[in-house]
């Protein structure tokens, strides 16, 4: 199966398919966490990466993989970058399982040698200016750049290395000096770089530039057409381009503002620092469900509360009805989408999105009443304590858990000694809390200056400041698209 060319969502709707429901995933070394993800909890993942002069296993090893989990009916999905067919050896495994009598669908990728120049803004044909290309591989199974085919435009994968001896061949082919070639590297992802030039230069530009692998090289009078074309490497379009942006909310909630910061051209690193998790024990919900009718207000303090509320009415075999008479309050607008999910709208949605907001909105709009508070097993007592101390009744009733999640610490601790990272989001406390227990907090110190700090509201700028990550951007709401907007102001 054809992973694609880095791009996670240039991956195809049959390839999601499989990637949810295999046994086995044998991956190779380009394949994106985002495609892994994808993956069931229970699969086994098998790495299978190859780099020049070192290989993870050896083409036999690998076919031995898939005979082994194959042999044992179990589905095996063979993962490949690109498209498996395309210089891939994708071939070759096909045989040996045709071989071995084992059954095997083809799953075609989209191959990174029209991807790639296509996000760098070159289109491989143009009626006008070439009609014909060829992909050629760079280097050969004798390790010699391969012949050359004639063609308007040609792309060459797996190139880089071979580049002066792919020079030296073209001019002897007779092809001017003044070609057009540009060398691609980590086409259609955020940390693409593209570097232009012609066959007499190109060489000591990428030097310059110190282009190495993944790389991919074309040639032909279609590179002058990203001089017009360039849209995706476009800070004019994409104004968060070449700018790292970590994003430490729990994974299950970060996927939109993950899109909105790629959209806008940021290479976005997931630290999720939190995972929402359900409850053990769901007696004190229970409960409250069995008497709800004495509620007259039911608040939710954040979207995951509302999800995690609506499981537990589902599995106790009630449904929004239960809610009966009681009015609701939301914390904010993504608390209110998310009752909309379920045919709900709340009646209250203070102006800022914080404890203290809702607590003064309900105290000035209702007499004093009961109240189911909706919420994680920890967080801020502010509104309980206000709504009790103006004569409320408040039933305080967890319905979800936050836990530690330090999977991708590591590699923010790297880049984070590189400088390589450009802000830092938070969009609750606890998100700020758990990052510095899980990146540590020597660390962050040692490398402050080279980051900025962006969080969703004061409460969480304030957790912030306290650990010595005093916020650059504070938003006024809960939203994630005016974080999004909000960075996109401060790097114009």
């Amino acid at each position: 199966m054809g992973a694609g060319p880095g791009d996670p969502g240039l991956l195809t709707c049959r390839g999601r398919d499989i990637l949810q429901s295999a046994d086995v995933v044998v991956y190779d070394r380009l394949i994106g966490q985002e495609l892994l993800a994808l993956c069931r909890e229970d699969a086994i993942l098998i790495y299978v990466g190859k780099t020049a002069g070192k290989h993870s296993m050896t083409q036999d090893e690998i076919n031995a993989v898939l005979s082994e989990h194959a042999s044992r009916q179990l589905s095996v999905c063979r993962l490949k970058g690109g498209d498996p067919f395309v210089f891939g050896r994708g071939g070759e495994e096909a045989l040996y399982c045709l071989e071995r009598q084992i059954p095997f669908e083809v799953v075609p990728g989209v191959t990174s040698a029209v991807a790639a120049p296509a996000y760098a803004g070159i289109p491989v044909t143009h009626r006008e200016v070439a009609t014909s290309f060829a992909v050629v591989t760079g280097h050969t199974k004798a390790g010699a750049p391969a012949d050359l085919p004639e063609a308007d435009t040609l792309i060459f994968l797996m190139g880089i290395k071979a580049l002066p001896q792919i020079v030296e061949n073209l001019l002897q082919k007779g092809r001017p000096a003044s070609t057009p070639a540009a060398v691609i590297r980590w086409g259609t992802t955020a940390e693409q770089q593209v570097v232009t030039g012609t066959l007499a230069d190109i060489e000591e530009r990428i030097k310059q530039a110190k282009l190495t692998t993944p790389a991919l090289i074309v040639v032909g009078d279609v590179v002058h057409l990203r001089e017009q074309l360039q849209w995706f490497d476009n800070p004019a379009t994409r104004p968060l381009w070449g700018k790292t942006v970590v994003v430490t909310r729990a994974r299950e909630q970060a996927s939109t503002l993950v899109a909105q910061l790629s959209q806008s051209g940021a290479r976005v690193i997931q630290c999720p620092t939190i995972r929402i998790a359900p409850l053990e024990d769901h007696a004190a919900l229970d409960g409250a469900l069995a008497q709800f009718a004495q509620y007259d207000w039911v608040i939710f303090t954040s979207s995951n509360g509302v999800e995690h509320f609506f499981r537990r009415l589902d599995a106790c075999g009630h449904d929004a009805r239960l809610l009966g008479k009681a009015q609701i309050a939301a914390i904010g607008p993504a608390t209110n989408d998310a009752l909309k999910q379920h045919g709900l709208r709340a009646d209250l949605i203070p102006a800022t999105s914080i404890s203290e907001s809702v607590a003064d909105a309900l105290i000035q709009r209702s007499p004093a009443a009961k109240v189911l508070l909706i919420r994680a097993t920890k967080g801020r007592e502010v509104l309980q304590q206000q709504l009790t101390a103006a004569g409320w009744q408040v039933d305080t009733i967890p319905v979800y858990q936050t836990v530690a999640d330090t999977g991708n610490a590591d590699e923010v601790r790297r880049l984070l000694s590189e400088g390589a990272i450009d802000w830092v989001t938070f969009t609750s406390s606890s998100t700020v809390t758990h990052f510095v227990n899980a990146i540590g907090s020597d660390a962050i110190k040692a490398h402050r200056a080279t980051f900025q700090v962006a969080c969703i509201g004061p409460i969480t700028a304030k957790t912030a400041a306290e650990n010595d990550l005093v916020a650059d951007i504070v938003t006024s709401g809960s939203g994630t698209e005016e974080l999004a907007a909000e960075l996109c102001r401060a790097v114009e």
